[in-house]
């Protein structure tokens, strides 16, 4: 999928999969996020208009091996596929994606911050 672009933002979908104590996990789709005026984050929505904000550098570092920021924690998870775990006081949503999917994503914001910085 191509990103969809207005002032230069950029909007991926993604799907995840939504991993709980239930037998099977659920597919949810997720709107990938970034704004250029906005360089360092990154912003996953959910249905519902849930959204998450969270830095660019957690998602390229937690592809490569385990990290936290907060109340984001990004790992990879076998070869092609990486985790996001969400904390909020009501507990933690623990959703998996395709790495690719998410590499995608990262590719299309350096793109598009590379294209504003030439200007």
């Amino acid at each position: 999928m191509s990103p969809t672009t207005d002032d230069h933002e950029v909007e991926d979908h993604a799907k995840g999969r939504i991993i709980s104590d239930a037998p099977l996990s659920r597919p949810v789709p997720v709107a990938l996020r970034y704004d250029p005026d906005s360089p360092a984050t990154v912003r996953f929505v959910f249905p519902g208009n849930i959204e998450w904000s969270f830095p660019r550098a957690l998602l390229e570092t937690g592809m490569r091996a385990p990290a936290r920021r907060g109340d984001i924690e990004v790992w990879p998870c076998g070869r092609v596929q990486t985790v996001v775990e969400f904390h909020t006081d009501d507990g933690v949503a623990v959703v998996q994606f395709d790495t690719t999917a998410l590499m995608r994503f990262l590719r299309h914001t350096y793109a598009v911050t590379a294209s504003t910085t030439t200007r």
